[in-house]
C-alpha cells in the first residue's frame, strides 16, 4: 500500500464531515485515577454515531466508492457492522451484516435497529467474514472491510486529525488494537511526531505478534473484548503503517480491562465497552507507565455495551 498522506486524510475528513460527529475530549489530571500527576486527555469516540470510531471508516468507504444496487455487505464483531448499517441507512443503501455469536446483544440490537439484514454466523470474526465473502460473490453487494482497506484507514485517520487539533500538545496517544485500522490511521496522521502506543488484550495480541514476526501472523482470538479486538491477525494493509509509525505495544489482562470499565464509570460516568476501555486499562494497570511530565491521550473507542455492573454483567 502506498503511503497515506496528511493531504488525503484532510480530504477524507472534508468528505465525511457532514455525516460524523466531532467527538469531544476531556482533560484530566492523572491523580484523578490514582496515577502520577501527568496531563491526561480522553478522546470520547464512544459518543460517535453508532457508538464507535468505526462510523468514520464506514462513511469514508460508502462515500468514496460507487455502491451497487445490491448494496453493501460487512463482517464484524459488532461495531463495524453497526457503523456500516448506520452509514447505509443514512445514505439509503441496502446492507447485510454478518456477525459471530460473540457479538454483544447491544451491538446486535444496534445493527437491527438501523434496518440492516443481520446474519449471525460462526463463533469468531473469521467465520462471519468467510460467510460475508460468499454473500458478496452471490449477490454483487460491495464489501465494506472492517479494517484492511485504504478508505477505512483514511476514515479512522480523521480521528487523529481531530485529536491533533483538540489537543495539540500531547506527547503520546494510547490506542486499542484489533485489526489495526484505527491505530494505522492515527499513526499515519501523526507520522512519528508523537508516540503511538498500541494496547491489546493478552488474549488477542494481533499487532504484538505481527511486529515480533515482521509480518501479519495468526494470533489467539479470545478474551473479554473478543467482539471488537480479536480478528485473529492484523490487516495486511494495516501492518506496514503500524510497523513504520507505531512506537510499541503493550498487553493487558481481561481483569485490567474490566477494572478500567468500572473506573471510567465511577470517576466520569463513562460507559465504555471492553474494547473501548482497553487503552485506558494500560495506564490504570501499569502496563504503560508515562514518564514524568509526559502528556498522554487515550482513545475511548467504543461504548456499545449494556453493562451496568462491570464486574458481573456484560
Amino acid at each position: 500500500m502506498t503511503e497515506i498522506t496528511s493531504q488525503e486524510i484532510m480530504q477524507c475528513a472534508a468528505l465525511i464531515r457532514p455525516h460524523v460527529r466531532r467527538t469531544p475530549v476531556v482533560e484530566l489530571d492523572g491523580s484523578e485515577f490514582g496515577l502520577a500527576a501527568n496531563s491526561l486527555t480522553l478522546k470520547l469516540e464512544l459518543l460517535q454515531h453508532a457508538g464507535s470510531f468505526k462510523t468514520r471508516g464506514a462513511f469514508a468507504t460508502l462515500l468514496a466508492r460507487d455502491v451497487p444496487a445490491a448494496g453493501v455487505v460487512a463482517a464484524s464483531g459488532g461495531n463495524h457492522g453497526a457503523a456500516t448499517a448506520y452509514a447505509a441507512m443514512r445514505l439509503g443503501k441496502p446492507a447485510r451484516i454478518f456477525v459471530p455469536t460473540v457479538s454483544s446483544p447491544a451491538k446486535v440490537e444496534r445493527i437491527r435497529g438501523y434496518g440492516a439484514d443481520l446474519v449471525i454466523e460462526g463463533d469468531r470474526y473469521a467465520d462471519a467474514l468467510a460467510a460475508s465473502e460468499i454473500w458478496a460473490q452471490q449477490s454483487g453487494a460491495m464489501p465494506v472491510p472492517a479494517f484492511d482497506q485504504r478508505e477505512t484507514i483514511l476514515g479512522q485517520a480523521t480521528l487523529g486529525l481531530e485529536l491533533d487539533r483538540q489537543a495539540p500538545d500531547i506527547d503520546t496517544v494510547l490506542v486499542s488494537v484489533g485489526g489495526g485500522g484505527l491505530i494505522a490511521g492515527i499513526a499515519a496522521w501523526y507520522a512519528g511526531r508523537i508516540k503511538v502506543i498500541g494496547v491489546e488484550p493478552a488474549a488477542a495480541p494481533t499487532l504484538t505478534r505481527a511486529l515480533a514476526a515482521g509480518h501479519p501472523v495468526d494470533a489467539e482470538a479470545g478474551g473479554i473484548a473478543a467482539d471488537s479486538l480479536a480478528p485473529r491477525r492484523i490487516g495486511e494493509r494495516v501492518y506496514p503503517v503500524a510497523a513504520k509509525y507505531v512506537h510499541s505495544t503493550v498487553l493487558v489482562s481481561d481483569d485490567a480491562i474490566a477494572s478500567a470499565q468500572d473506573t471510567l464509570w465511577r470517576a466520569l460516568r463513562i460507559v465504555a465497552e471492553p474494547g473501548g476501555a482497553a487503552a485506558v486499562s494500560a495506564l490504570l494497570s501499569g502496563a504503560y507507565t508515562p514518564e514524568a511530565g509526559e502528556r498522554v491521550a487515550v482513545v475511548i473507542s467504543g461504548g456499545n455495551t449494556t453493562a451496568v455492573d462491570f464486574g458481573r454483567t456484560r
